[in-house]
Formats: structure tokens, sequence, C-alpha cells
């Protein structure tokens, strides 16, 4: 019995190594490891491939979303609707820079509900941020419809979402600003961490250059409080080469999560994840929901989560829990209940493997170990 990881990037890396250990040595030589021609080379190859203007590297995801809220005044007595299923960072940037998250529910697509979205809207609102969550993309034609009725900004938070499209456009170039990390797990890892922000906006694109290099708008002139948030050489090396291979890894992952659909399709218990018509997925996570039978809490998730583990298969749980019942969001004055989907949600999930290279035996060991855990759970139940 093989036992599979949740991800597994060694296989990635012997596609490219040859590749990549060339380009980092050529870095390593050349003495230039921050900014430079080769950072500047990525920020436009990524920009290009978006389908935007402007491309700013930047050192983590999460940074991103920092600075893109920076970039549009976003601060003290405003408020930015998001979602409460997705991770901390999402909202952890609203609070950096003194805004309040407004967290709205989730619908079955574990994107949030774009009626409660609108619902939500205030005076104080003064952008929107959706998640593109485990690669699923947003509907964004009517989350901009809305934005633009209220004259509101849109931040996409394209983390997991790297190539996904809805209507034909890549996610990120929508709305007024795309967020995307380049933490290694992602569908464009770096071998260490990194973001970047795109935009088609000449003057939010000057600003985010200017937060992410400490405020300066010449060498030892500051105008701004900004960050020190940059893109490596020796990442932005790696991710040139890994840019090139991106569309084939997507295209992997749809074919991996095309045999789940077919290995479970039948299988009682679960519920596969949502596909939308308009929308292009590239699944991230491959995420289905283990119906809890009406006993309270993860139990039965957990339960066959564990199963999975025995038999040599992990897998792993996005989000445990929501972030509207995190301690650290306790004076946003949440109550258990009170978004219903997203708890639901947080109880029932389960991510299985799931990377270009798994292979067909591979999932075929995954889907008849799920199954045997599932059975045994019906078994124990009766």
């Amino acid at each position: 019995m093989n036992k599979i990881p949740p991800l597994d990037l060694t296989k990635q890396y012997k596609q490219i190594s040859t590749e990549v250990e060339a380009s980092v040595l050529d870095i390593l030589r050349s003495g230039r490891y921050i900014g430079g021609a080769t950072v500047a080379q990525f920020e436009q190859e990524f920009a290009d491939y978006i389908g935007t203007t402007h491309g700013i590297g930047c050192n983590s995801g999460t940074d991103a979303l920092y600075l893109a809220l920076r970039a549009l005044n976003i601060g003290e007595g405003d408020e930015v609707i998001t979602t409460p299923f997705t991770f901390i960072a999402t909202t952890e940037i609203v609070v950096r820079t003194g805004a309040t998250p407004v967290l709205v529910d989730i619908d079955e697509s574990f994107n949030f509900d774009l009626d409660r979205v609108e619902a939500a809207i205030t005076p104080k609102t003064k952008a929107i941020l959706p998640v593109h969550l485990f690669g699923h993309p947003v509907n964004m034609t009517r989350l901009m419809e809305i934005a633009q009725a209220h004259n509101l900004y849109v931040i996409e938070d394209c983390a997991q979402a790297t190539g996904a499209e809805w209507a034909g456009q890549k996610v990120g170039c929508v709305g007024h600003v795309g967020c995307f990390s380049f933490f290694p797990t992602k569908n464009l890892g770096a071998c260490g961490d990194g973001g970047a922000i795109v935009t088609n906006d000449p003057a939010i694109a000057k600003t985010l250059r200017v937060l992410k290099e400490h405020g300066m708008t010449s060498r030892y002139h500051h105008e701004e409080t900004g960050i020190n948030s940059r893109l490596d050489a020796l990442q932005a090396a790696i991710l040139s080469i890994k840019l090139r291979h991106l569309d084939t890894w997507n295209q992997g992952r749809a074919q991996v999560a095309e045999r789940y659909e077919q290995l479970l399709s039948m299988v009682p218990g679960i519920q596969l994840p949502a596909q939308s018509l308009e929308g292009k997925e590239v699944w991230n996570q491959y995420t289905i929901r283990i119906n809890n039978g009406g006993q309270p809490g993860a139990t039965v998730r957990d339960r066959v989560r564990n199963q999975l583990q025995e038999r040599g298969i992990s897998s792993m749980v996005y989000y445990p829990i929501p972030l509207h019942l995190q301690p650290v969001y306790k004076t946003l004055g949440y109550r258990p209940g009170q978004l219903p989907h997203a708890e639901r949600a947080a109880d029932e999930v389960l991510s299985l493997p799931m990377y270009p290279e798994l292979s067909l035996e591979e999932q075929q060991q995954i889907a008849y170990g799920l199954k045997d855990s599932l059975s045994l759970r019906e078994k124990v139940a009766s």
C-alpha cells in the first residue's frame, strides 16, 4: 500500500530541476539578489499572463492584500466585506489597516453568497474582497455589477486560484486589484514565500511600488509609511520557469478532478465540489463534504479522515474554524449560528490529495479507502 501525501512537490521539481538549478546558480553568481532585471522580467510576464498592465512582486500573498488595501486608502472607519471561510490572512490585513472586516455567509461553491454581500453594504463599506477559494472563481460579472452600483473597490484574493477564469478572463484582472500568493503549495508556487499584485490602474501601481519599498519615492526620500516587501530574485527566476508550465499543470489538476468525480460520484454520504458553467477552476484543492449524519460537530468527518490516514492516505481540513468564531475576532460580535453555512462547511469539508502528478492508481486507492471508511461509518451507525 502506497502512502499518498496531500501534495508532493518533489514530482513537480523533477520535471524542471535542470532548468531551475541553472537559473538559481546564475542568480547566485550575479550577486544581484533583490530587485533587478530578473524580478522586473517576472513581474511583466506575470501581468501579461493574468491580463493586466502592471505586476508588482512582493514578499507574500498576505503582503499583497495589505498593500492593495493601503494603495486604495482603506483604513480607520471603513468596512470591507469578505468571507468567513478562508485563511485568516484575508481578514488579518483588513484589521491591520484599521478597517473592519464584515463577514457574510457562503453558498455551495464555498465562496461568499453574493445576495448576502449586497445586503451587507452600508455607508461605511469601501471595498469588497472576494476569495476564489480552492481555485473556484467567484461570479465576477455579478460582483462587479454590485460594486459599480455602490461605487466600491474590488480586491480579488487569488491566492489559491492562479490561472482560474471567469467568463473567459483570468481572476485578478477583473477587479481593481488582484492579489496572489506564491507559497509553495499554490498552483504557481515558489521555493519559499512570495506574492504579487496586479492592476490596470497606473496610479495604483505607482503607489504599490512606493509602499512596498518603505514608502520611498527616490533614494532615502520617503513620502509614505510603507513596509519592506520585496520578491527575491531567486524566487522570481524560479517563478518565471514555473509560469511557463502553469497551464499544463492546471490542466493536469483538472484531469485529476475529473477522475475524482468519476470515482466518487456514486459514493453515498459525500458531496462533490460544485462547478460553474462560466468559471474555469484550477483545483488548488479538491474538497468534498462528508455528511455528518446528524451527529454534532465534525465527529464523522474526523473519523473518516483518521481512517484514511490509517490506510496511508493523507488529507487536509480547510478550514476547521470559520473566521467569525476565531477568538481573535471576538470583538466583532459574531455569534455561533450566525453564519450557519460556513459553520456547517467547517464541520464537513475534507480536501483530498490534489496535484497534477497524482496517478489513476493512487486515486483509485483514495476512492476505495474513502468508500471503506464511509461503509464502516454506516455499520457503526446501524
